[in-house]
């Protein structure tokens, strides 16, 4: 986990904890809004909130309760985004899109198919997946049993299978 530390060694401020856990945090909050201005946006609010109400964390996982905080916020938000609807600005989307090694266009195969999936199966998916959390920690974050986060994994699992697969078919006809 994030937080350890060695044996004898000085806790960790509340801050520092929370620190360690952003990156998994910024990806998780991507595969949440699947666009980058809104996963800033959920990541500082729900740090805001994490930092505002440190005192409600009982112990315990750390790296549980803000993600449930963040899942929470982006439900909240999806609720009030229902209730009064705008058009979103996505004029510069993927303009500074960061390099990586490997096939840009299989990373974007990989990212579409990501972003295809229900939004339920992707969270599971991130966080059994990138973030590394069991399957129990999951059920408590998302307050799941963890049989539907077992089926959602495998339902995600196999449909990212099945699109990449689809992807990759090339019809070839005969010249003949």
């Amino acid at each position: 986990m994030a937080t350890r530390q060695p044996p004898g060694a000085a806790p960790l401020s509340f801050e520092l904890q929370v620190l360690t856990l952003l990156p998994g945090l910024r990806r998780y909050s991507r595969s949440l809004t699947r666009s980058d201005s809104e996963s800033d946006d959920l990541l500082q609010d729900s740090l805001e909130k994490a930092l505002a109400n440190r005192g409600q964390w009982r112990g315990g996982s750390l790296k549980s309760w803000i993600y449930r905080i963040m899942t929470n916020v982006h439900l909240n938000t999806r609720r009030a985004l229902a209730r009064r609807p705008s058009v979103p600005i996505e004029a510069a989307e993927n303009a500074a899109d960061e390099m990586s090694p490997g096939d840009p266009l299989e990373r974007r195969k990989l990212i579409r198919a990501v972003d295809a999936l229900p939004k339920d199966a992707r969270a599971v998916l991130m966080l059994v997946v990138v973030e590394g959390y069991s399957y129990q920690e999951v059920a408590d974050i998302l307050e799941v049993p963890v049989g539907t986060v077992m089926s959602r994994l495998s339902r995600a699992r196999h449909a990212l299978q099945d699109k990449l697969q689809e992807d990759n078919v090339v019809p070839l006809r005969r010249t003949t």
